[in-house]
């Protein structure tokens, strides 16, 4: 039998750790909620969940933001969920400061005219194949969370919801892979891309 990954949940004090925690245990991973960088770095994934508001989630994650880059550069596999997602793009109309960059675009806030935030059960259409969608049907519905939402301004759209306006719901590029929609929250379809990324991980 194959061993455990560990997987390090960063912790910058804006995250619901414990049930991304709980779901990644259940998928059968070994999970490090961790602020040190020594202990990400000795993890085989890493996951940046995020709850709030960008330019303080940007302030709180300076001091780890050269050791998630490195790890994303090194080719580990990383996976940001909701806010998480969006502190991959270069920067956010939601406040001032610089995202990670790790993927080109920008985050901007849902269109006039629908409520905010989305809150709730939304289906997402799966655009391409993705490790992360696998043995998940098109048109499942996921819960989110958000006011704001992801322009990419390259080829990095894995699947699309849509709430005012069509939105990335998954993204990835390479090893990086993203949700604006709460796994840990969206029951069995998920449990399955947490044991998605599990599997990456090993």
């Amino acid at each position: 039998m194959k061993a455990k990954p560990r997987i390090a949940v960063v912790d910058y004090g804006m995250g619901n750790l414990r049930s991304v925690t709980r779901g990644l245990e259940r998928c059968g991973a070994v999970v490090e909620v961790t602020s040190q960088a020594e202990v990400i770095d000795a993890c085989d994934g890493v996951v940046l969940p995020g709850v709030g508001a960008f330019e303080l989630a940007v302030e709180k994650l300076q001091g780890l933001r050269r050791c998630i880059l490195e790890q994303a550069e090194s080719g580990k596999p990383l996976l940001g969920i909701c806010l998480g997602l969006q502190l991959l793009f270069q920067e956010s109309e939601e406040g001032c400061g610089s995202g990670l960059g790790l993927l080109r675009g920008r985050v901007q806030r849902l269109p006039e005219g629908v409520k905010v935030p989305h809150m709730g059960w939304n289906s997402v259409r799966i655009l391409k194949s993705s490790p992360l969608m696998r043995g998940i049907e098109d048109g499942e519905f996921f819960y989110f969370v958000h006011s704001y939402y992801a322009v990419p301004e390259e080829d990095v759209t894995v699947a699309v919801s849509e709430h005012g306006t069509s939105f990335p719901a998954v993204v990835q590029k390479g090893m990086v892979f993203a949700t604006q929609f709460h796994p840990e929250k969206s029951s069995s379809a998920g449990l399955r891309l947490l044991e998605n990324f599990v599997e990456v991980c090993r």
